[in-house]
């Protein structure tokens, strides 16, 4: 922005509350929760969804565990009337779910929303009306703050006189100055507080009074600042149910929300994904997510977020960012080689706390993983994936997590180097599938210069091993006989004699290969060159762990004469 264009623009004016008390608190269990996604998440789509695709989401909702959820503007248009209609009577409304309608104070408009609301059992009848100074300076042409009032007490009112007709309904009325955000707070609270008067709510039967930062004008701080002070002086407060509905302009609708409930809100509104008008609404499955992490049941299950995710992109033709929280595609995944390692390190070391403890609820801690991705149905083989900036722990979990391989530590280096260089040298991300190609190109059973042609061990008296190799060396057939502590050790003397051994075993392991065959085993050896101290992996399969043994000594062979 020029520096000229700055000078149009003022700072957000604070709130008086000096002995505030939110900075002190702590989010200990869930608010109540309510869904938007139907009538904000909608009218906010460039293809607004259909009834059908509506009647989906609905039970994508219920299936989360939502008590409250919006179904839009039943007053406003024929589509959203009908959707509400088709909920009754498909009978698609479960015992313990109340419904919400939103609707203006104006009669007509609330006749109609009593008649769509027929049959429901519980209902959330939600009237609104601005409130700002903006508002009432440009939208109500220089409309007083008592005539704004008025339209707030009347609509209540009209409501009030409809209860009647709906004698089968539990009707809760939920009240919303909407502009909350930069209306005056005195005034947002004589507005809210003259509402009440007429609904004359009880503790019994309380009310909603939903306070939205329907523009996000400030840090979070100050709606924190906004939230404590309307709790302190609304009028019987035991018989309110504050609620928040933040919006996104500033990027901080998930900050204002969690501070919002420190400062002392009850409920929440907000959508999926955050999806809404101009930045978006409240994404709920973020502020979930968050308290799931600090161990708060919540009520909402996103234990399966990949399938709401996809019902959420068909319906609303949207596309979740790779970035966004927790549903991401990119959240669970490193690249940076350090993040790699110390999150294969983590997730390592609770497999083996856990086994040792065998309790499930050990307490989460992996680097740079808030929480455990399976808890939302995601896979620990997505976590890392491989380019020119991973290290060499990424590349080792790969191998161990997608193809069976377990790496000595000392091996991850080389290979985790190797990878990496093929990544840059592709511009690109390396597949898992590639990354295993690579590794049994490179460092498995590699037959040149040096290649087994027949071999046999004979384990003599004493625990001695004789082993007679016939091997290619630099495409000239050569046989001799070696004697060792052991198959690998029997055939470096052999090789000994060909005039091949230019280095010395330094290390060995062996495993049972996950994955291959039931019979498939796999060696890693270690040799170091006698003169450059040059050192070097290889690796052998075969069905046999003892030529499993020879084919990674071979191969580690092979590798030093192009270190």
């Amino acid at each position: 922005m020029k520096p000229q264009s700055i000078k149009k623009y003022r700072p957000f004016p604070p709130i008086d509350l000096p002995d505030r008390q939110w900075p002190d608190q702590q989010i200990t269990s869930a608010p109540q929760w309510c869904s938007v996604d139907l009538r904000d998440g909608n009218q906010a789509l460039p293809v607004p969804m259909s009834v059908e695709e509506k009647l989906r989401f609905f039970d994508v909702l219920v299936g989360i565990g939502f008590k409250q959820i919006e179904v839009g503007f039943p007053s406003a248009a024929d589509t959203e009337f009908n959707f509400l209609r088709a909920l009754v009577e498909q009978n698609r409304i479960p015992d313990d779910v109340q419904i919400q309608v939103l609707v203006q104070a104006r009669e007509h408009l609330i006749d109609k929303t009593f008649l769509a609301l027929e049959g429901v059992k519980k209902a959330i009848v939600h009237v609104y009306n601005s409130t700002s100074p903006l508002q009432r300076r440009v939208t109500f042409g220089d409309a007083s703050k008592e005539s704004i009032k008025e339209i707030a007490v009347n609509g209540v009112r009209l409501v009030k006189e409809r209860v009647d007709r709906l004698p089968d309904t539990e009707v809760t009325l939920e009240y919303s100055p909407e502009s909350f955000s930069d209306t005056e707070i005195d005034y947002a609270l004589e507005v809210c507080n003259a509402v009440a008067d007429v609904w004359e709510p009880t503790p019994e039967r309380p009310m909603i009074m939903n306070l939205p930062a329907t523009v996000e004008w400030a840090t979070p701080n100050v709606h924190a600042d906004q939230i404590e002070y309307f709790c302190r002086h609304v009028k019987n407060r035991e018989s309110v149910i504050v609620s928040l509905h933040t919006h996104n302009d500033r990027g901080t609708g998930t900050a204002a929300t969690e501070l919002g409930l420190l400062a002392g809100a009850n409920r929440v509104e907000g959508t999926l994904f955050g999806n809404g008008e101009r930045t978006g609404n409240l994404d709920v499955c973020t502020v979930a997510l968050n308290m799931n992490s600090h161990g708060i049941d919540t009520g909402l299950d996103f234990s399966d977020l990949a399938s709401v995710r996809a019902v959420y992109e068909e319906v609303t033709r949207l596309v979740v960012p790779e970035r966004h929280p927790y549903a991401g595609e990119l959240v669970f995944t490193a690249f940076s080689g350090s993040h790699q390692d110390a999150i294969k390190k983590g997730l390592d070391r609770r497999q083996r706390e856990l086994a040792e403890a065998g309790e499930a609820e050990l307490p989460w801690g992996v680097p740079y993983l808030t929480i455990d991705p399976q808890d939302i149905g995601r896979s620990y083989e997505a976590i890392i994936r491989i380019n020119s900036q991973s290290g060499k722990g990424g590349v080792a979990y790969i191998l161990d997590r997608e193809h069976g391989f377990d790496l000595p530590k000392t091996m991850h280096p080389q290979v985790g180097m190797y990878v990496s260089e093929q990544a840059d040298q592709a511009g690109r991300e390396l597949s898992n599938e590639e990354i295993g190609d690579l590794f049994f190109q490179t460092f498995v059973n590699v037959e040149t210069p040096l290649s087994i042609l027949d071999y046999d061990l004979d384990h003599q008296a004493g625990g001695s091993v004789a082993c007679t190799a016939k091997v290619s060396l630099n495409a000239e057939t050569q046989e001799e006989t070696g004697e060792g502590n052991g198959p690998i050790n029997a055939f470096v003397q052999a090789l000994d004699k060909m005039g091949a051994k230019t280095f010395r075993v330094v290390d060995y392991r062996s495993q049972a290969l996950r994955g291959g065959s039931d019979a498939d085993s796999a060696a890693y050896v270690q040799i170091q060159h006698k003169e450059t101290g040059a050192l070097v992996w290889g690796c052998g399969i075969d069905g046999s762990i003892e030529k499993a043994g020879l084919k990674a000594l071979v191969s580690a062979y092979n590798l030093l004469q192009t270190t």
